[in-house]
């Protein structure tokens, strides 16, 4: 019985200790699993987590100074001083300006019509002046944190060759502005040719011109012309041939194909495009004394106002009034020639008595002071003290292109003279004697 009963508790104990192990043993197997889940946690932890970024400084963008633009068109007798007045702009900024800038000059020298854009901040400071004196040239003056900064920027501009030719049927203005042509360009024509044809007496109906002259083009815009590069003239059947050219030193001047320059040294006539209302003759019945008084020199009819211009380089020799001659100026050229200009309404006011002239300078205005039925100009030439005839006397030449160089002129000056010559006979073979062509390219 008693061995009976202490086996049955050396079984429970047994159970017991087996209960409590198996019960340890879950619970390290726990314990393990949680370290081990842990362990994965972290290396989990370390594997996603992101580098430590340094902190940086406040990178949001500042507010830029706002600048307000506005255009301003000249208007007639303003001046950058009234235009900054307008816009309330400082007059420190407008001396520094006026006193400091390399553009001070042209921007004071303004013009109705010419633009302006002015940039202006916040504070109503100004920032940047633009000025546009015409299409080509843009000036340009702004703030910096070195003061006023002057720039100058000129567009390119294209230039293509074109032509023109007319016949003068009732006057070369007239004529020349139905193919198109500017004043500026007539005149230029009339300017090279003056030493050889008196555009007031020589001109006939059937005269005719050609010329060939650069075209100035910006961005697809005709804006102007540049130089006339050959031209051709007939009067009274006779032929004029002029060709631009360009010597070594940059000095562009007209000469005849074979080198001989056309400007001589006298103009042969002092006023342009005036009527002759009286010429050389030494049996003349005056108009106003009504009686028999030689008339030694030619009287071009022109409104009063008129510019006269000296026929050549010289000395004022006299400037004032000289009895019926009226208001005179008197030039000395050289020691054998001189000239006459009488019945002035004024001089101009850049000469004087002693000065010295250069050919085409203005001298005086057509007037009728003196002894004068009406307003002209009394124009005398004498040679070592002799009156001549203006309108036939021989006129001494410059100096033509000298040996040295004639091969260089001739090679520069050869393609643009057989375009001339290959167009006008082009024109001749299409054109009737009595039409106008339009101006035409190349």
């Amino acid at each position: 019985m008693y061995s009976a009963i202490k086996t049955k508790r050396y079984i429970l104990t047994i159970a017991i200790i087996t209960m409590i192990a198996a019960i340890s043993s879950c619970a390290l197997i726990d314990m393990n699993t949680n370290k081990q889940q842990a362990r994965a946690r972290i290396r989990v932890h370390q594997t996603l987590s992101l580098p430590e970024v340094a902190p940086q400084p406040n990178t949001l963008p500042t507010e830029p100074i706002q600048q307000n633009w506005l255009t301003h068109k000249v208007a007639s007798g303003e001046n950058l001083s009234t235009i900054f007045s307008k816009y309330g702009l400082s007059k420190k900024t407008l001396h520094q300006i006026i006193s400091t800038s390399k553009f001070s000059k042209e921007i004071n020298s303004l013009h109705p019509g010419n633009i302006f854009e002015i940039s202006i901040d916040d504070s109503g400071e100004l920032n940047t002046l633009r000025y546009y004196p015409n299409k080509l040239v843009t000036l340009e003056i702004k703030q910096t944190a070195k003061g006023l900064e002057s720039i100058k920027s000129v567009k390119k501009v294209e230039k293509q060759i074109v032509n023109a030719h007319a016949q003068i049927n009732s006057s070369l203005f007239s004529d020349a502005k139905a193919t198109g042509l500017s004043d500026k360009l007539v005149m230029e024509i009339a300017q090279i040719f003056a030493w050889d044809i008196d555009f007031a007496l020589d001109l006939q109906r059937g005269d005719e011109f050609t010329v060939i002259y650069e075209q100035l083009v910006l961005n697809g815009e005709k804006i102007g012309t540049g130089s006339i590069l050959a031209a051709e003239f007939v009067n009274r059947g006779r032929s004029h041939i002029a060709v631009r050219y360009e010597d070594s030193n940059g000095k562009a001047s007209y000469f005849t194909p074979e080198g001989k320059s056309l400007k001589k040294a006298f103009l042969r006539t002092p006023v342009q495009f005036a009527r002759i209302s009286s010429r050389f003759n030494l049996q003349r019945r005056h108009p106003v004394l009504n009686k028999i008084r030689a008339h030694k020199g030619v009287d071009y009819a022109a409104p009063i106002g008129t510019p006269i211009r000296a026929t050549g380089n010289g000395k004022i020799v006299f400037k004032g009034r000289k009895g019926g001659y009226g208001r005179v100026v008197i030039l000395q050229h050289g020691e054998k020639y001189s000239t006459l200009y009488a019945h002035l309404s004024r001089f101009h006011k850049n000469i004087g008595k002693g000065a010295k002239v250069v050919q085409g300078q203005t001298l005086g205005y057509v007037g009728k002071s003196g002894l004068a039925t009406g307003p002209h100009l009394h124009y005398e030439f004498r040679v070592n003290g002799q009156h001549k005839n203006p309108l036939t006397v021989k006129l001494p030449i410059s100096v033509p292109i000298d040996q040295e160089n004639l091969i260089a002129f001739k090679t520069s000056t050869g393609p643009i003279l057989n375009q001339l010559a290959t167009l006008k006979s082009n024109l001749l073979a299409k054109i009737e004697p009595t039409t106008t062509n339009k101006t035409s390219r190349f």
